[in-house]
């Protein structure tokens, strides 16, 4: 299986409309939210703060994410950066290591998208272990910060280039 990491705005009409089914579990709706509400951030109001990315496995869209800057970046983020949000792997994708092929594929994505951003920053509810096992494998770095969020605690973690 060949994967990339493919802008919204680059993917075929045929690739938008699968993109739309895309569907997590129930379980992690409160961490992710689903594929309508990220899309809809990208395309009610459009701004250059904000970037949808899809990952494309055989180039059929299997996961999706948001990257912001300002004006759209979270308070606590650095102004430097570019903050994730709304990574969702297709529920009968998971397990695949797909979660993974767009925290590897990001980097170089979310650079050529803002080539002056210095580091990617998360915020993540401390209780999901799944994720927050995934970003630390992958490089990311808790700042040992936490703050009341929408579901719980969460941690902010940080890859810097």
């Amino acid at each position: 299986m060949e994967t990339r990491l493919a802008p919204y705005e680059t993917l075929t009409a045929v690739q938008q409309q699968q993109l739309a089914t895309l569907e997590v579990h129930p379980e992690q709706l409160p961490y992710s939210g689903d594929i309508y509400c990220a899309l809809n951030s990208l395309q009610v109001n459009p701004s250059p703060g904000i970037k949808g990315f899809a990952l494309l496995a055989d180039d059929i869209p299997v996961a999706f994410l948001l990257l912001k800057r300002p004006p759209c970046l979270p308070h606590w983020a650095s102004e430097h950066s570019a903050t994730l949000h709304a990574l969702q792997v297709d529920r009968h994708q998971q397990g695949r290591g797909l979660g993974k092929a767009c925290l590897q594929a990001l980097p170089a994505a979310a650079r050529q998208a803002w080539p002056q951003i210095t580091a990617l920053e998360l915020s993540v509810d401390s209780d999901n272990v799944a994720a927050m096992s995934l970003y630390l494998q992958q490089g990311w770095v808790d700042r040992g910060e936490a703050y009341k969020g929408r579901v719980g605690y969460e941690r902010r973690l940080s890859l810097l280039f």
